[in-house]
């Protein structure tokens, strides 16, 4: 097995089982009592290790320019005024102390925990960058141009700082991880010895950031027991899915030999839709691959099967941009806005604004805003038929707004304040809306993966021409096919293009009623 392309086995794997899907939707999916109780424990947001390390990097480095240039504002600039030197001599060891820090090792939240050897290691790096600043002036001959009480005391006040720093930063990790912010909670796919295994594994590590929730196994036989190396098995695989939706789940570890593809696969399509990462133990198999093949949960080797789209320092960016531009976008709108807000008024009675219920991230449920557009007491907040044209239910302004997406502007109030929406990303769907008497998800296999990232108002199938009315199958499969290739090629480059082209794409409006 030279490589691990999960997405094309699934896929064929879904090619070749028949559909079962019919007009009648399937009961709610209830969890086991157990599960239910896991799932019912507060589970604060998950912060990103490497988000954390980077923070930590920029504040150092700007906590030890900013000392740099108080000494020198407070002492030499009263003596000898502004010297262009001073500023150069504090960047450049601003930047080698963040250099010495990372060849010591102490950016990892292991060192943010607290451990003496850190302040050890920082105190004898922040000694080395000073050593070395005295050394390239006194080579270059530029020694007697900088004052030594300015440099004493750069040394001496900038260690204390950094050292309160890193205390300060010690106390804010051990309550962060006491929070479990700082924990990847992840659940084990396959009981019996490979699981009893697996867990004793991850637990046997020292300043391991891996909280095991419980195991889900579809054997219900002597296999698969209630309980393996002290965790409780929760379900099934299907019991997994809805226990993923209603609380933080980061990681799936599958417990499952590599010879058993064909039940891995079956399990992988009903958990590729969720937001997670999926990772195959290796650590008890009799394979090998080369070394560089395996990922690493500390010690513990893993076979990467799906990454989680969009994480670390990509939300960061995504958040920014969706808070900036869209910002910027409610504020150069807000006159259009207004003005439809008028019409609508003098067009119909009922209110400006029409909210609907719709799928967001891992299937929750959000409430999106739109401008009213149809009668109010013809208003469909189930979506329950589609809008046709010449639709006897829309008003007169509302064709305009519906057939210019006009009527899609007030979700920038879910973009910029509410953050259950994003300016691109897949177009979330009323939650109840459906195909010749059949749910979306009923009607495409692997339509719930649309759900992996936040949804937007604008996305890669809107451009593409996948918009408007859905009355044929592969209306909504192409429109999943598009949302996929979004997701899996995500970048903000990628975003940009999106929202530059869309305009364009409300022009070729022939689908929009």
């Amino acid at each position: 097995m030279a490589a691990f392309d999960s997405r094309s086995m699934i896929e064929a794997a879904a090619a070749g089982a028949t559909s079962a899907s019919g007009s009648r939707r399937p009961e709610p999916h209830r969890l086991a009592e157990a599960a239910a109780d896991v799932a019912a424990e507060p589970a604060a947001p998950a912060m990103s290790p490497i988000v954390l390390a980077g923070a930590v990097r920029m504040i150092e480095m700007a906590l030890v320019a900013i000392i740099g240039t108080a000494i020198y504002a407070a002492y030499v600039v009263p003596l000898d005024g502004i010297e262009w030197r001073y500023f150069a001599a504090i960047a450049g060891i601003a930047l080698l102390s963040m250099l010495a820090f990372q060849i010591a090792d102490i950016y990892q939240v292991q060192a943010f925990r607290g451990h003496e050897k850190q302040y050890f290691r920082l105190a004898s790096a922040w000694s080395v960058v000073f050593l070395i600043a005295i050394g390239v002036s006194f080579f270059a001959k530029t020694g007697d141009q900088f004052s030594r009480i300015w440099l004493g005391s750069f040394y001496v006040i900038g260690l204390l700082a950094l050292l309160a720093f890193r205390r300060a930063l010690f106390l804010m990790v051990r309550r962060w991880t006491r929070e479990g912010r700082l924990a990847r909670r992840t659940a084990i796919v396959g009981g019996g010895g490979a699981g009893e295994s697996l867990v004793g594994a991850l637990k046997g590590q020292r300043d391991s950031d891996i909280r095991v929730l419980g195991l889900f196994d579809d054997r219900g036989d002597d296999r698969s027991p209630n309980a393996a190396g002290g965790v409780r098995k929760l379900g099934t695989v299907d019991d997994l899915v809805e226990f993923a939706r209603r609380t933080r789940v980061d990681l799936v570890i599958f417990s499952l030999p590599i010879m058993a593809e064909g039940r891995i696969l079956q399990m992988l399509k009903k958990l590729w839709v969720l937001p997670v990462d999926i990772r195959l133990s290796a650590h008890s198999n009799k394979l090998r691959f080369r070394p560089r093949s395996y990922s690493y949960l500390g010690s513990v080797p893993v076979l990467d099967v799906f990454d989680r789209p969009i994480t670390d320092w990509d939300v960061v960016m995504k958040w920014l941009f969706d808070r900036i531009v869209g910002g910027i976008a409610l504020l150069l709108l807000a006159p259009l806005m207004a003005a439809v807000a008028v019409l609508i008024k003098l067009d119909s009675k009922g209110p400006v604004f029409f909210k609907q219920k719709r799928h967001g991230f891992n299937n929750e449920l959000i409430e999106v805003y739109k401008f009213r557009s149809m009668y109010a007491d013809k208003t469909d907040h189930t979506a329950q038929k589609s809008v046709t044209r010449d639709d006897p239910r829309v008003t007169r302004v509302g064709r305009f707004i519906r057939k210019t997406s006009i009527d899609e502007l007030p979700q920038l109030i879910n973009v910029v304040f509410k953050g259950n929406l994003s300016l691109v990303g897949p177009r979330p769907h009323a939650a109840n809306q459906k195909f010749e008497n059949r749910q979306f998800d009923e009607a495409v296999d692997g339509y719930f993966a649309r759900h992996r990232v936040k949804p937007g108002i604008t996305g890669w199938a809107q451009i593409n021409g996948w918009r408007g009315e859905i009355d044929s199958p592969e209306k909504i499969q192409k429109r999943v096919e598009y949302d996929l290739y979004y997701i899996e090629n995500w970048s903000l480059l990628l975003d940009l293009s999106i929202l530059a082209r869309t305009p364009l794409a409300l022009l070729k409006a022939e689908n929009a009623y």
